[in-house]
Parts: structure tokens; C-alpha cells; sequence
């Protein structure tokens, strides 16, 4: 890691401002920080992911609900918010407090209010319980429960912290059945998995995951059991044949 991005890195903590998304999403704004992922310094829409914003205008529509879990700076959640409208419902999940309070703020701002998206400071796992969370020593994008096998992204644990833990499952009494679910876990997403049972077999919701190399051959199993063909989205529509196996980025949809 270079001594400037170190730097960058350093300087960002804490630090917060506005971008806007793309017009698809309203251009609605959205509080971004450094502390997440440097990209956020770019002022322009370039920073946010074309790939998540396209999986959410693919799959989210009037009415849906939709779960953004790893939420991070709930651009997916803000995204879809917009895309569902006033009669559908967005649950952002995040275990880091700072990053949930961020979301909070964006849903604040005066051209949000109108947004049904809701927040819930918690880690998804296999159980009801308390686990243990490390932030980043870079940025928060990469914090991670302890004890999965960590990316390379993190660059150490600047902090620990005690977070509750719920499955997935049970946050179907709160919102409803979801249409599409987005997991970014940094390598827990086999635990996510594993307590999402009923959501795999009952309601079966499309998933838009980010799979490790550590965790590709658990989550494809899972998958490939409960009945869900694999895609990789970055791929136009018309292009996507069913894969073997989980790619970095997956598109995990119920065969009918």
C-alpha cells in the first residue's frame, strides 16, 4: 500500500459528504464517506458501482421489498427505495453503527423523506446471538465478523466491537417476503446462507451476492440444492447461460 493512499486513508475517518446517484435513481442524494471505500472522493457518479445499480433497475420494481444486507453506505438500499416507490419497502442491514447512522442520515434528507427504507444495525448469521465485528484498518467497506477468512482487503483491525446477530429468516415477520435480497458480507456469506433456509425454499427471492474464493464452493452447494440457477451479472441479459459455479460477483435466480 502506498504512503499516500496510507494517508488518504487515514484523513478520511469520519469525513462525510453528499453525492447524487444517476437520474434512473431520481438523483437522489446520498451520504458517502471515504472511510468507506476511497472511491467516494470522485464528485461524480462514477463512484457508485454501475453493476449494483443495474441489478437493482433489472430486478427491483414498484412495490417490491428488497433487503440491502452488508449495507454499507445503503446505496443499493437508497437505489432500490426509489425503484420500489411508496408501496414497496427497503430493510437495510449493517452491523457497523457509524455506517448504519450514515444510511439513517441519507434517509433524512429532505428529498428522501419519502423513501420506505428502514434500517436495522445488526449482523446477519446463522443465529439469534452476539458475535463479534472488526472495522477495517483501511476502508469500511471491508470490516468482517471475526473468525471468516478475511479478503486481504482490510489491512488489519483499527477496532472490535460486540454486534447482535439474527438469521435472515426471522426478518421476514418485519418486512414481509423480499423479491430480491443483496448480500456484501466480506466472507460470511456462507453463514448468511445458513440461516436463511425458509427465504431458499418457501419464498425464494432473487440474490445479488459477492462470493469469496474461500466461500465459492459452500454457497454454490447451498444454492444449487435449494433449486437457483447462477448468473454473473455484469453480463447484458440476453447473454447470461447458467454457470457451474459462483462467480465474484452472483446473480442467484429460483428456477421456476
Amino acid at each position: 500500500m502506498s504512503l499516500l493512499r496510507r494517508f488518504l486513508e487515514r484523513a478520511a475517518r469520519g469525513k462525510t459528504f453528499q453525492r447524487r446517484l444517476p437520474e434512473a435513481f431520481g438523483r437522489r442524494p446520498i451520504v458517502v464517506s471515504p472511510d468507506a471505500a476511497l472511491r467516494y472522493l470522485n464528485p461524480s457518479s462514477e463512484a457508485f458501482e454501475p453493476e449494483l445499480l443495474d441489478v437493482a433497475k433489472e430486478w427491483a420494481g414498484p412495490g417490491d421489498v428488497v433487503w440491502d444486507v452488508g449495507a454499507n453506505l445503503g446505496v443499493f438500499a437508497i437505489a432500490a427505495g426509489h425503484l420500489v416507490g411508496p408501496t414497496g419497502r427497503v430493510l437495510a442491514v449493517e452491523a457497523d453503527a457509524w455506517l448504519a447512522s450514515i444510511v439513517r442520515r441519507t434517509c433524512r434528507l429532505p428529498p428522501n423523506r419519502d423513501l420506505k427504507v428502514e434500517v436495522l444495525s445488526v449482523a446477519a448469521s446463522t443465529s439469534p446471538g452476539v458475535a463479534r465485528f472488526e472495522i477495517a484498518e483501511r476502508g469500511r467497506a471491508s470490516n468482517s465478523l471475526a473468525g471468516v477468512d478475511k479478503r486481504g482487503a482490510m489491512g488489519g483491525v483499527r477496532e472490535s466491537v460486540l454486534v447482535p446477530t439474527l438469521p435472515l429468516d426471522l426478518l421476514v415477520e418485519v418486512t414481509g417476503p423480499p423479491k430480491l435480497i443483496k448480500i456484501d458480507v466480506e466472507g460470511a456469506e456462507s453463514w448468511v446462507l445458513s440461516g436463511a433456509d425458509t427465504l431458499l425454499s418457501v419464498h425464494r427471492p432473487v440474490f445479488y451476492i459477492e462470493v469469496g474464493e474461500e466461500t465459492q464452493g459452500a454457497v454454490t452447494q447451498r444454492f444449487q440444492v435449494a433449486g437457483y440457477d447462477l448468473f454473473d451479472p455484469a453480463l447484458p441479459a440476453q447473454d447470461r447461460r447458467p454457470l457451474g459455479a459462483c462467480v465474484f460477483n452472483t446473480l442467484a435466480v429460483p428456477r421456476a
